[in-house]
């Protein structure tokens, strides 16, 4: 049996420009999904040194935004169908938007159709509050997600 990475050699992408925006999110009370983007291109993947805009996670056209119900919709596509941390990168996700915006707005995170073995059981695991707090909970899994959080390696 092989130890190691799941993804030894993923492939990697450019990361793209930055536009320059209002720095705080509320600034004209309207969210767009470049906005968000703009908040989550950077966390670090948990199995390797690149960012999920580097690995395609995730792309601007992944997260919709509804700013009159206050709803937020993120998709991301893991790097292969059986990746193990992709519950990590949603929650990751979460946290990172739950200190960006204020908590009227309505999260969801799902991996991409067909994007992931487990992809129902991963969606439910993410949209669960009680799911969600207790892994939090988990010293361990709160270290990864804070490393993943601010990592400046990138």
């Amino acid at each position: 049996m092989t130890l190691g990475l799941i993804n030894a050699n993923p492939i990697v992408h450019a990361k793209k420009e930055r536009v320059a925006r209002c720095e705080d999110p509320h600034c004209d009370d309207a969210v767009d999904p470049l906005d968000i983007y703009d908040f989550v291109r950077d966390i670090r993947d948990p199995e390797h040194p690149y960012s999920l805009e580097q690995l395609s996670v995730l792309s601007e056209e992944s997260i919709t935004v509804d700013d009159k119900l206050g709803r937020i919709l993120i998709t991301f596509t893991p790097t292969i169908q059986h990746c193990s941390m992709a519950t990590v990168i949603g929650l990751c996700l979460r946290v990172k938007l739950q200190e960006c915006f204020p908590p009227h707005y309505k999260v969801d995170i799902k991996v991409s159709p067909g994007s992931h073995a487990d992809e129902e059981a991963v969606n439910k695991q993410l949209n669960d509050k009680e799911r969600v707090a207790a892994a939090l909970e988990n010293p361990n899994l709160r270290q990864l997600v804070d490393e993943c959080l601010y990592s400046n390696e990138l």
